[in-house]
This record gives structure tokens, C-alpha cells and sequence, in this order.
């Protein structure tokens, strides 16, 4: 086990983690006591939940009526009965919503169409529904800590003002993600709507938190003695997070080494498989009906008991009436092989495995943890194991409540943050004017986009200048400075600072227009500053053109080793650095 240095706050905070995640969500949390060495607990017991030992995830599915009012969640979303009071009420069925949050740069359509199946309510934004389920995981966990630690009620009373909260997410999202879950943590009334109440949100990815997990629990002592690199696998119900570490010689900290994946390849896909294979096999059968059903069994039991191509596999859905030799029904039993059982499992190995190959032609890896729902999987895991063993590569997988590792994992990102270096995934900056070079091919094809700005100088339009490099590797505390300018006739027309942050996502290690490629360029945020601080002392310029002008020399401050992107305006007063703050606002049009 890790060790973990006291608290050495003054008053007591409480740390929620929220683990939101395709088909089951989990809460840990940690009570902080001045002098007193943090414990990562959870969230046990929610409302309508069986009691099932080493249960302590619950479905992320809402029901609505039509109005867009909340009727049952989570475990009381399946209680018996629910189905029946859902036609009754003419409800609609929510699940699989935190795919609308994806990011459409991460699959194709082909992937996408089995979440847009189950559309949202008419009435509900996504950022509405998350809301919704925040709420419920916030109510959930005030009442277990307010029944289950000592003195519950006047403790939460006490921290409940300033409870901070981590919200996990997968690899593959981003700034306009992240934006978006605030947004829905504060329409849920977890914090305030001010800048200290969005401070109190914190965000990490769940190939992170799942480290985090692995170094509390004491399993990366024998996989990096060697000084090996440890990959975590994340495989949950919607998305499969690969993350790359190496430990720091000499430190507790680790390193991310590899620019992090994520693939929708979890185990729903297995399951839509299984339901595609089912509509297909029964299309002109009596039991076609049954389909929705025989999923259902499938999702619960048999997709998790599958190990063994040899042996046949058996969906329960009906009663012993239930009998059709000709489609292997008896009994209410369908028997199907398990050849056919694996072919619903190929997309999710095969990405898992590709994975892992691809990761380490680039990268000594010596260990492999295999954590997430997912991972409890035989099938999965003794085929990637398989795969594995032929490049001497461990694989293993906790055997302490691995459905856990993200919501656990997560309180300790923010106890122990034990990682200290991040890897970029893409190429980063801002869309800029360069100087003509009349003798540059490249600048000649653009000539139709010179001009000559107010010093006289010929420039073209659609540079692009980047700021931060795609796979740089990124400490917690590093900045990536850019030296800016704005011209202008009028210094009062000099107050505000407003550009587009771009994320390259081509090919290219350095891009240099961004009228290339348009396709591989996105809008990122938009950062704006107030500048007029930075005015002083500027004086006005005369031109070539004998006009005088004002010109303001800046430079934008990016912060990107943070699990959160930040940014803060720089400039120079009577020779010393001042700075401002920057507000980012996210393009969210990407989800």
C-alpha cells in the first residue's frame, strides 16, 4: 500500500468523487481531519438497492415523464414493476447518456449508432441530464455519510459548504467535456455559480484515476522494479482508456509517457452485438419479441460467465413453456455456441489488444493492469492475456472490487497526485498573421490574402503559430508562452483580448496554415481578457503612411499539464512581468 502523508488543513473538507459512467456509476469519498492520515471510502448503499456483496455501483439510467421531471434513477430505474408504471405514465427511458457527451472525433458512425438509438427526452439537453444524475449521486452520498461515519449529520452540515468535488472522465474528452459536466454540476446545485464555487470541481481522466487506484492498492511494486512501464487498461461499458506511465527514479511520482487512448469498444457494444446477432437470428420467428428480453439475460449473466469458445452458452428468458427446437429454445433457454459468442467480443479485444501493440513498438512496456467493469470479463481477459504472452508482457487484474478503481482512484488523484508529467495528445495554438516572404512558395500561393498592416509591413493572413506540440511531454506547473500583438488606430479600441485557441488533430508534427487540411483543425476555446491593464505606458507610433497608430505587445500563457486547461494574459510594465487573468470559453459544438 501507498502511504499517505496527514492532512494538514486547519478544518475539516470532505472530497466526493463521482464515477459516471455508461451503464453504472459508482461514489468514493474521503473525510478530512487536520492531523489525521486521509481514508479513501465509498458509497456503499443507495436508495432501492439490493443489498449484493461487493456491489457498490449503481445503473446510470433515468426514467422521465414527459415533461421532463425525473421519476426513477438510477437502481430505482429497475425495480420491479418499473416497466409496467413506465407504460402506465408514458415515461421514456434514459441510459447510455454519457456517450452524447463524446467527443465526434473519436469513432464513426458506425460505433455512434447503438447510443443514438435511445434518443433523449424532447425536452432535455444532455448537460440537463447529467444534472439530473449529479443530484442523485450528491443525494445518494449525503445520505449514506450522514447514516454511516460518526456524527453524519453535523459533519455534513459542516463541510457541505465547501465539499470538493472529481468528476472522472474518459481519456478521449476535453476541455468542451469537461465545461460541460460544471455546468451540470452547478444547474444540480453541487456548487455555486461563482469562480470559487467552479474551483471546487476537479477533473480527471479514468486512465489516471485507475493509476491512482493501482499505486494506493500496492500493485506497481513488482511491475516496476525492473524499471519497466506500466500500461492501465480502463475498460468500462462505453469507452476502453489506455494510459502509459513509467515511476520517476528516486520519487513516488510517475510520468505519463504516451499520449493516452481512448476507443469505444466497452461492453455495451458487446451486448448491441449479441442484439443484432438475436433480431437477425429470430427475424421470422415466434420469439422475436422476446428479443429485447433474451438481451437483457445476456447483458446480466451470460456476457459475464463466457470464458470458453468449447462450451455452449445459454441465454435464460421465459418460462418452460418456451420451445423452439429449430431455434435452439427449451425450456426458455436459447442455446447458442460459443463460437458465435466470441465473434460479439471480437471488436472489443481485437481494440484492446491493438492497443497494447501499438503502444508498446514505442515503449518498453513490462505490465499491463486490466481494471473497470469490463475487466471482470474471463473471456476478455484470457484472450488479451493470450496475446500478451508472446511479447512477454504481464498482464494482471485486481481482484479488490476493480468496478471501483475509477471513483477510488479518483479521491486519491486529489490526496496523492502521483503523477507529475503528462503527454500532449494533439498540436495546440492560435491562428496568427506572418510577415510575406515574397520568395516563399508557400507565402506566394497566398498572396491573395496579403495586406499591409499599420507599420507598413506586409503580412498574410491564416498563419498558424503552435503553442504547444503534439506528444511534448508536460509537467503540472510548466507554461507554453506565445508573443502576441494588436495594432490599432485608436488606443481606446485596445481593451479587450479575444482569440481562438486551435487543436490540430492531422497528421502533421508542425502545421503552419490553418487552410490546410481545414478538417484537422478544430476551434478549441475561445480565451478573452480584459487588456486595458496592459495599456500603460503605451505611446502612439507613426506609421510608414505618416498615420499614427497604437501597438500592444502581449504574450498568452497556456497551462496544460493540469488535468484542466488554463491560460493567463502576460505583459511587461516598467520592466516587470504583470499578469491577468483569462476566462476560456469552450466550442462545445463537437458533442
Amino acid at each position: 500500500m501507498a502511504s499517505r502523508s496527514a492532512y494538514s488543513g486547519d478544518t475539516r473538507r470532505l472530497v466526493l468523487a463521482f464515477d459516471v459512467g455508461t451503464t453504472f456509476s459508482g461514489i468514493s469519498y474521503s473525510v478530512l481531519d487536520p492531523g489525521e492520515v486521509p481514508e479513501i471510502k465509498g458509497v456503499m448503499k443507495f436508495p432501492y438497492q439490493e443489498i449484493i456483496s461487493g456491489s457498490f455501483k449503481v445503473p446510470s439510467v433515468i426514467w422521465y415523464d414527459a415533461g421532463g421531471n425525473v421519476q426513477a434513477i438510477g437502481a430505482g430505474a429497475l425495480r420491479d414493476g418499473i416497466e409496467q408504471e413506465a407504460e402506465d405514465g408514458q415515461w421514456s427511458k434514459v441510459e447510455w447518456f454519457k456517450l452524447y457527451l463524446r467527443p465526434k472525433h473519436l469513432g464513426n458512425e458506425e460505433v455512434f449508432q447503438f447510443a443514438e438509438r435511445i434518443p433523449l427526452p424532447a425536452s432535455k439537453t444532455i448537460v440537463e441530464v447529467f444534472s439530473d444524475f449529479f443530484s442523485y449521486l450528491y443525494q445518494s452520498a449525503k445520505a449514506y455519510i450522514q447514516e454511516h461515519q460518526p456524527s453524519g449529520h453535523s459533519l455534513w452540515s459542516s463541510v457541505e459548504p465547501s465539499i470538493e468535488f472529481i468528476l472522472s472522465h474518459p481519456n478521449g474528452w476535453e476541455g468542451a467535456q469537461q465545461s460541460q459536466m460544471r455546468d451540470a454540476a452547478i444547474t444540480a446545485g453541487l456548487i455555486p455559480d461563482t469562480q470559487s464555487g467552479r474551483d471546487r470541481i476537479h477533473f480527471v481522466t479514468e486512465g489516471e484515476a485507475s493509476l491512482h487506484f493501482c499505486i494506493s492498492k500496492g500493485l506497481m511494486i513488482e511491475a516496476i522494479k525492473d524499471g519497466g512501464r506500466v500500461m492501465i487498461v480502463d475498460a468500462g461499458g462505453g469507452t476502453i482508456d489506455i494510459s502509459t506511465y513509467e515511476k520517476v527514479k528516486d520519487t513516488k511520482a510517475y510520468e505519463e509517457v504516451a499520449r493516452p487512448q481512448c476507443i469505444l469498444r466497452g461492453s455495451v457494444f458487446v451486448s448491441q452485438y449479441a442484439k443484432k446477432f438475436l433480431e437477425e437470428y429470430f427475424h421470422d420467428s415466434s420469439f422475436s419479441h422476446d428479443v429485447p428480453e433474451m438481451v437483457k439475460a445476456f447483458d446480466k449473466s451470460t456476457k459475464l460467465r463466457f470464458r470458453r469458445i468449447q462450451d455452449a452458452a445459454f441465454i435464460k428468458f421465459g418460462s418452460s413453456r418456451d420451445n423452439d427446437p429449430a431455434h435452439n429454445i427449451r425450456s426458455g433457454q436459447l442455446k447458442l455456441k460459443g463460437e458465435v459468442i466470441a465473434t460479439f467480443f471480437t471488436a472489443s479485444v481485437d481494440g484492446i489488444i491493438g492497443a497494447i501493440l501499438e503502444h508498446r513498438q514505442k515503449h518498453n512496456i513490462s505490465a499491463v493492469f486490466l481494471v473497470g467493469g469490463f475487466a471482470a470479463s474471463d473471456w476478455v481477459f484470457d484472450r488479451v492475456q493470450a496475446a500478451l504472452q508472446h511479447f512477454n508482457i504481464e498482464l494482471s487484474r485486481p481482484d479488490s472490487h476493480i468496478n471501483k478503481a475509477v471513483a477510488d482512484g479518483a479521491v486519491s488523484f486529489y490526496l496523492d497526485r502521483f503523477v507529475s508529467a503528462r503527454i500532449s495528445r494533439h498540436v495546440y495554438g492560435m491562428r496568427v498573421h506572418v510577415a510575406y516572404d515574397p520568395l516563399n512558395k508557400e507565402h506566394a500561393s497566398r498572396k491573395h490574402k496579403k495586406f499591409v498592416n499599420m507599420t507598413g509591413d506586409e503580412r498574410v493572413r491564416d498563419g498558424f503559430s503552435t503553442i504547444l506540440p503534439r506528444g511534448a511531454r508536460v509537467t503540472e506547473t510548466q507554461e507554453f508562452k506565445s508573443l502576441y500583438f494588436q495594432e490599432s488606430r485608436s488606443k481606446d479600441s485596445l481593451q479587450k483580448l479575444n482569440e481562438h485557441v486551435f487543436c490540430y488533430k492531422g497528421p502533421l508534427d508542425n502545421p503552419k496554415w490553418v487552410d490546410e487540411n481545414k478538417d484537422d483543425f478544430e476551434e478549441m476555446c475561445i480565451i478573452q481578457a480584459d487588456i486595458s491593464m496592459a495599456m500603460k505606458g503605451i505611446t502612439p507610433r507613426q506609421g510608414k503612411d505618416g498615420q499614427t497608430f497604437y501597438i500592444l505587445y502581449y504574450h498568452v500563457a497556456l497551462l496544460f499539464g493540469l488535468t484542466e486547461f488554463k491560460a493567463q494574459l502576460c505583459w511587461t510594465e516598467n520592466g516587470v512581468e504583470r499578469r491577468g487573468p483569462i476566462r476560456v470559453i469552450y466550442n462545445k459544438g463537437d458533442t
